[in-house]
């Protein structure tokens, strides 16, 4: 009996050894569920009504993401071997103050929802994803785009979340060589009959050394395709940019020219500069300038500034304070944020913020 037990339990830990030496020889897989949860109370001096174009007066409000998007996600790496792996994304946008969706195109998965493949080749990605032109915007901006007082009002203010969220979109990605990197990405509209209906593509340059980084980058849109969504992603726009960022130290300085050309609209040229600066490894403080004026009319042209400090609790938690002035001359109704200010009037308006922002 007690050979019979020993037998048994010796062909278990053999089949157990085995069954690991079995696992080990497959790829390795991970998959990481993530997001960031921001929320902010907003004061403007101002409101504009968009209804009427009038003010409506002082505003007092909780918004979603005056620093950056609430949002969750998934990702995911499959180890392939010789280099090769295989990845996907999953991203949803959260409204914090109401527990809907918020900050995407509206969907479930509305800001990224991709699968791709990486090697020494490169990477391609296809599926919903930001373009080239928004992500070379994002590394030159002073401010890293916050959601309050920085380029990312002005992106949106022009061309809503068009670029920001592709659909059906394939792009790639080039290994870097001496310091550069090149991606393209191709967005097809999917309408029968119609190749144009919808069509997106965009493709960037960059160059980074050490603490230098120059990039330029393109998009094109069109109007039209079959996937709708709650919030337009396919206004037509030309866009262009070029930046460049230099960080010393504790000091990182960046500027950016965009060009927003809207079909029907403004032909927006934002020029924007700014720095950031690590006052210690729990505080960071930064500011920003940008002014946009209209190619059709430069009459129509506005200057936003805008500053802002934060205190690190810890890796994952920050509270911050930000204030922002924005003025509007002509017919141009450039905002404070991108969340419960898009717009405002002409004049000058003021605002600030007050925020808690959580990362895990």
């Amino acid at each position: 009996m007690k050979s019979t037990w020993r037998q048994g339990a010796l062909a278990f830990c053999a089949a157990g050894t085995l069954g690991v030496a079995s696992g080990t020889a497959h790829a390795q897989s991970s998959v990481t569920l993530y997001g960031v949860v921001d929320a902010a109370l907003l004061y403007t001096s101002k409101s504009l009504n968009t209804h009427t174009g009038a003010n409506d007066g002082h505003k007092f409000a909780m918004v979603d993401g005056a620093s950056s998007a609430s949002r969750f996600g998934m990702k995911g790496v499959e180890d392939l071997g010789g280099g090769l792996k295989a990845t996907f994304v999953l991203e949803s946008g959260i409204d914090i103050s109401n527990g809907g969706f918020g900050n995407s195109n509206g969907n479930m998965f509305g800001r990224q929802a991709w699968i791709g493949l990486s090697g020494d080749f490169g990477a391609v990605k296809a599926g919903l994803q930001y373009s080239p032109f928004v992500l070379s915007l994002i590394s030159t901006d002073p401010r890293d785009i916050a959601y309050f007082g920085s380029g990312a009002v002005l992106y949106v203010d022009n061309v809503l979340v068009t670029g920001l969220f592709n659909q059906n979109a394939v792009s790639y990605t080039s290994p870097t060589i001496a310091g550069f990197q090149g991606s393209a990405m191709f967005g097809l509209g999917g309408k029968a009959g119609d190749f144009q209906s919808g069509r997106q593509y965009s493709a960037s340059l960059k160059y980074q050394s050490g603490g230098l980084l120059v990039t330029a980058a393109l998009y094109s849109g069109n109007a039209g395709g079959t996937a709708g969504t709650p919030i337009p992603s396919t206004v037509p726009f030309t866009g262009r940019t070029i930046g460049a960022a230099y960080s010393f130290g504790n000091l990182t300085v960046k500027g950016s020219y965009a060009l927003y050309k809207v079909s029907g609209s403004f032909d927006n040229r934002v020029y924007g500069a700014g720095a950031s600066y690590t006052i210690t490894p729990a505080v960071e403080v930064d500011a920003g300038a940008w002014f946009t004026s209209d190619g059709n009319d430069t009459a129509n042209r506005s200057i936003l500034a805008a500053t802002g400090l934060k205190y690190f609790l810890s890796k994952a938690t920050t509270i911050y304070g930000q204030v922002a002035m924005v003025h509007n001359h002509g017919q141009m109704n450039t905002g404070l944020s991108i969340n419960g200010a898009l717009h405002e009037g002409p004049g000058t308006s003021v605002g600030t913020t007050v925020g808690l922002r959580h990362t895990f």
